[in-house]
């Protein structure tokens, strides 16, 4: 039986840390969530509490995570800006705070800390050499957690291959696939021919976490689960999801092209979110697919949306279709 306890969620107006919250929320759990743009010091809305704060202040933290048991870490940095400077600080604050409560941190992971001596296939002990700067502070992320587990907090990471669903505005699926509040005429796709890659459904992804998180006392202090997610094998399955999902809705099939790479070797030193996706191309080039072996050890089964199912809500969310 589920136990229904109290959670903090930071980045409860993102992707994940939004689909986290209402999930929490629509189990029967009490769900804080810090938010800068909250107009008053605390309100109750959407079955929530919404608490003024910022996680880059350890105060505002510490009192949102008052009798929580949980606290969701699924903030970042606006377009990706000041990473280098934010994301270590607003972790430290919510060890800070789990330690003192004694709760369990939930991280959403990425394939960012890899490097290619860890592909195709990585575990989730694999070693963590990463390319990029970005990776590198993902790594840092997880080695401060795992400190963080032998100083009284426990740590759940969830690792996933890339985004897509609603509310996933800053991945892939929408800012190169498709256009968003635009009609599908073309899927934009990044990957290099027959190199598979891995998709997670946010619904899934955030149903196995709370999944996870009901069953974390059967839990290492520090635990690593990788999720299968949606796995491409030659690059094609999403883009052949896409065209029949727009065919039945629209009639007309979108075209498939190559991801224009150039522009975004144009306009990187110019738009930071284009030079941290221009990092990531290595990841388009070569594939990586994370086994849930762990996560069925704990689970049995994987929460799997059917692709085209998933598709279908994620153009919807993104305006890609006439309402009805």
């Amino acid at each position: 039986m589920a136990r229904h306890d109290k959670a903090l969620v930071l980045g409860a107006t993102g992707g994940i840390g939004g689909e986290v919250a209402r999930q929490l929320r629509d189990a029967g759990w009490q769900v804080n969530a810090l938010w800068r743009g909250a107009s008053q010091k605390r309100e109750e809305r959407d079955g929530m509490s919404w608490i003024k704060g910022d996680a880059l202040n350890r105060e505002a933290v510490f009192d949102a995570a008052q009798g929580c048991s949980v606290i969701v870490h699924a903030v970042n940095p606006p377009g990706y800006r000041q990473w280098d400077r934010q994301v270590l600080p607003m972790l430290d604050n919510s060890i800070a705070a789990a330690v003192g409560q004694g709760a369990t941190i939930l991280l959403p992971g990425t394939v960012y800390n890899y490097g290619p001596d860890a592909f195709p296939e990585p575990g989730e002990d694999a070693p963590q050499h990463p390319r990029t700067r970005k990776g590198a502070i993902r790594v840092e992320l997880e080695r401060r957690l795992f400190d963080a587990s032998r100083q009284g907090a426990r740590v759940l990471i969830v690792r996933t291959g890339d985004f897509f669903g609603p509310g996933a505005g800053n991945s892939w699926f929408s800012q190169g696939l498709v256009k968003p509040a635009r009609p599908v005429r073309a899927v934009s796709y990044p990957g290099a021919p027959g190199v598979g890659h891995q998709w997670a459904y946010l619904p899934d992804v955030a149903r196995t976490m709370l999944a996870l998180l009901e069953r974390r006392d059967m839990l290492d202090d520090f635990c690593r689960v990788h999720m299968a997610g949606h796995w491409d094998d030659d690059g094609q399955r999403m883009s052949a999801a896409i065209q029949n999902v727009v065919l039945r809705r629209s009639g007309q099939r979108p075209v498939v092209r190559a991801f224009p790479w150039w522009l975004l070797t144009l306009a990187a030193p110019m738009v930071t979110t284009f030079r941290e996706m221009r990092e990531m191309r290595y990841l388009w080039r070569m594939p990586l697919r994370l086994r849930n072996t762990r996560l069925l050890q704990v689970l049995a089964e994987e929460p799997h949306t059917p692709l085209e199912e998933a598709v279908e809500t994620t153009l919807n969310a993104l305006g890609c279709f006439d309402r009805p």
